[in-house]
């Protein structure tokens, strides 16, 4: 009887996880180039909507927020530092919900063939991202016209609080992509945690407003703001904010101007929260996944 040598053949189904996406990179230009040609189809305005939502979103926060409650007599340049805050936010937002619909967006693909089925989430997020891009630009340019000067220092800080978000959102994409495939209610709960995650993080108030808040609770404040979302908000604040001449002029000094008390520590907590997020995340999404074609 003739031996058949199945070493060069794989098992279906098995395989290294999120790593297999590198192997899968033409599958994954496609992925993103049908996320996000699909996103605004047959709309007027387009790719427009990427600056029209934001800007209104800002507008509402910074009228209440800035106008009515008064936030703005505190901090200077406010529409900066709310603006600054907000678009990292909208990041986060924007890729978790993408991430979450992925699998169940693309069921025919699933139930069809096999492939790495962590390639949905990814293409969903970075599709997601290629739409903070505008309102990134727009952060830009308004920073210029208050006089901000990049540096190095800036722009690693923008470029570290980006990759702190799409790493802990890559990982709750892949938790709640897979729990939405059996429980639909996964989108509902995301939704919720989208919502939580506005005024979770010192956007549309300062950290130095949760520290005086917590005196009695100092452990509180250090958990607060050791989420990986709140650390990348301050990255991006430091990099914009608070580097504007008129914001370090200021007299007297904003309370929020330097980094919270022991900031280094918070972010080594944020980074072990993200890691912990990425191992969960891939092995629910393992185990969800051998049943995707059958939930589907």
């Amino acid at each position: 009887m003739t031996q058949i040598d199945y070493s060069a053949f794989d098992t279906p189904g098995r395989g290294r996880g999120i790593l297999d996406v590198f192997e899968y990179r033409y599958l994954l230009r496609l992925l993103i180039g049908k996320s996000t040609s699909l996103r605004y189809r047959n709309s007027v305005l387009g790719w427009f909507w990427s600056y029209v939502r934001p800007t209104v979103q800002f507008l509402v926060y910074f009228l209440v927020v800035g106008q009515i409650l008064g936030l703005h007599k505190s901090v200077p340049a406010f529409p900066l530092y709310l603006f600054s805050g907000l678009v990292l936010v909208n990041l986060f937002n924007e890729t978790l919900g993408a991430a979450t619909q992925s699998i169940v967006s693309n069921r025919a693909l699933v139930r069809k063939i096999y492939l790495p089925r962590e390639l949905f989430p990814l293409a969903a997020i970075i599709g997601a991202f290629t739409h903070f891009l505008p309102q990134l630009a727009v952060l830009i340019i308004v920073s210029l016209l208050f006089g901000w000067l990049p540096s190095f220092a800036s722009v690693g800080l923008v470029l570290l609080g980006m990759l702190l978000v799409l790493l802990f959102v890559t990982g709750l994409g892949l938790f709640f992509a897979a729990l939405n495939v059996r429980f639909r209610d996964a989108s509902n709960t995301v939704d919720i945690i989208r919502t939580i995650a506005t005024w979770s993080v010192p956007v549309l108030y300062t950290w130095a407003m949760v520290y005086e808040r917590t005196e009695g609770f100092r452990w509180l404040f250090h958990v607060w703001i050791s989420n990986p979302l709140a650390v990348a908000v301050e990255m991006f604040h430091h990099a914009f904010w608070g580097a504007l001449p008129m914001v370090n002029e200021a007299s007297p000094a904003p309370a929020n101007l330097g980094w919270p008390p022991e900031f280094g520590w918070h972010v080594a907590a944020s980074v072990g929260v993200i890691l912990v997020t990425l191992v969960i995340g891939q092995l629910v999404f393992r185990r969800a996944e051998r049943t995707f074609a059958q939930d589907l």
